[in-house]
């Protein structure tokens, strides 16, 4: 089992910077697969970013490349997602996500979830 808790978001101005974290618990925490998605408002959830447990490897949305910089500390069991030069259409719940195994954007081979938290760009 994993545990996942998210905190960082909050509400910021269009151009603005935020950090979200993710704490992660659990036995196979440290070795785990972990991503990002996010669901705004009326729409389907989608994939962010993610990462290998390594940390080697790291894999973006288009809409995430150049602005959003995946992350993890291991030793803190704790992945980071930056997001920089946000824009209102990065409105939405962010999720921190996990599994075991190999990359995908696929929601649903995730097996685990946080809570979610808001981040809200204003314009």
């Amino acid at each position: 089992q994993v545990q996942l808790v998210e905190s960082g978001g909050g509400l910021v101005q269009a151009g603005g910077s935020l950090r979200l974290s993710c704490a992660a618990s659990g036995r196979t925490s440290s070795s785990a697969f972990m991503a990002w998605f996010r669901q705004a408002p009326g729409k389907e959830r989608e994939f962010v970013a993610a990462i290998r447990s390594s940390g080697a490897m790291t894999y973006y949305a288009d809409s995430a490349k150049g602005r959003c910089t995946i992350s993890r500390d291991n030793a803190k069991n704790t992945v980071y997602l930056q997001m920089n030069s946000l824009k209102p259409e990065d409105t939405a719940v962010y999720y921190c996500a996990a599994k075991i195994g190999g990359y995908t954007k696929y929601d649903g081979a995730y097996d685990y979830w946080g809570q979610g938290t808001q981040v809200t760009v204003s314009s």
